[in-house]
């Protein structure tokens, strides 16, 4: 096979949807297919054009995510009259894949990584203008007739059901991990003993994440005088969400219980996700969420949500809100401290498996031509 996949974001950007595609990549061509990958370049450190075997990578220069939707269609429409079939994914990515295929008749596949529809009209830190923008673009690319929709989890199958995308269309294939590069391998010995208990958000920035739900339920926690601390471990984009968040813990004076990282290598996220006693998920909406999966792994207790995905994927030792509010996340983080936590079965989510039935699915692709 000859597959094109037109891809926002790539390595060497670090994220769980990076890995998976990487990973796809590199199983694909060590079986002999041939590939080429349209993407953005974030940097001029990093190569415009990348040869590996069997693999062509070609980064644009687009400068943001919304000139990758208008501009990546002309190289997309040239390289895919070349290849078998397209691999895309939600947002952005989504038009000018769609597009390249339908002018070139080939198949297209589109990832959805989540599907909020509704919930546009409920998060922060958007105006009203940016929030309808974005509902109705993601209206728009749920009627498109891609060839197939592959839903990273059955909440965000159903979603894109209720959405109205024919139900024959979407196939399911959980996002997954490799376990080997989320094992525990801290050495402990020689470390400071806390004399506080530690909650940990780990992430990309985002306005579904809950993150302003979290710092008041913290706030919340100060003023009854707990000891204990709250590390954030976040990216540096989008720099307004990074403002309002800093913005906020000045307005609620969390400077003495509250740390912020940047840029950790995996070595360091690991060390200081296990040197913590809870991970805190406060999203409103998760279409898998890597975090959880990866916690798990990790053997961490989570506080979660609840919403979206959050229950097909969190296991072991968790708290679950019932409402999402900064009160409910409050006396959860307390029931914590006192390690009151439900228990289930653990789950496993591998990246092999995931590779594997992606893998099915193109070949079937491949029979039908």
């Amino acid at each position: 096979m000859k597959i094109l996949f037109i891809l926002e974001s790539f390595h060497p950007n670090i994220g769980g949807v990076e890995t998976l595609f990487k990973s796809l990549i590199e199983e694909l061509s060590a079986k002999g297919h041939q590939i080429i990958v349209i993407t953005n370049r974030p940097g001029s450190k990093v190569p415009s054009f990348e040869v590996l075997p069997n693999v062509e990578i070609r980064r644009y220069r687009f400068f943001s995510r919304y000139l990758f939707t208008l501009l990546a269609f002309f190289p997309a429409w040239y390289h895919a009259r070349k290849c078998d079939f397209i691999q895309t994914t939600s947002y952005n990515a989504g038009l000018p894949a769609f597009f390249a295929g339908l002018l070139s008749g080939k198949k297209t596949y589109i990832t959805f990584h989540e599907y909020w529809g509704d919930l546009w009209f409920k998060l922060p830190f958007f105006g009203k203008f940016s929030l309808w923008m974005h509902f109705l673009f993601e209206k728009l690319l749920v009627k498109i007739p891609f060839y197939r929709f592959i839903a990273v989890s059955e909440f965000t199958k159903q979603s894109l059901t209720n959405a109205g995308v024919d139900p024959s269309k979407i196939i399911r294939i959980y996002n997954g991990i490799d376990y080997e590069d989320w094992t525990n391998k801290t050495d402990l010995e020689g470390q400071d003993v806390k004399d506080h208990y530690q909650f940990i958000y780990f992430g990309r920035l985002g306005i579904s994440k809950g993150l302003e739900v979290l710092l008041k339920a913290t706030s919340i926690l100060q003023s009854e005088l707990f000891r204990f601390r709250l590390v954030l471990v976040v990216s540096t984009t989008p720099d307004s969400l990074l403002s309002e968040i800093k913005s906020m813990i000045d307005e609620y004076d969390l400077h003495s219980c509250v740390r912020i990282f940047h840029h950790l290598s995996k070595h360091e996220l690991i060390e200081k996700i296990t040197q913590s006693d809870a991970v805190v998920i406060p999203s409103y909406s998760e279409g898998f969420c890597y975090a959880a999966v990866e916690s798990v792994a990790l053997g961490m207790p989570i506080i979660s949500s609840g919403r979206g995905a959050l229950p097909e994927v969190v296991s072991g030792r968790f708290i679950t809100l019932d409402q999402l509010g900064a009160t409910e996340l409050y006396q959860a983080m307390k029931k914590s401290m006192m390690h009151d936590w439900c228990q289930k079965e653990i789950k496993k989510f591998a990246l092999k498996d995931t590779v594997d039935q992606y893998i099915d699915l193109y070949q079937k692709t491949s029979q039908l031509r």
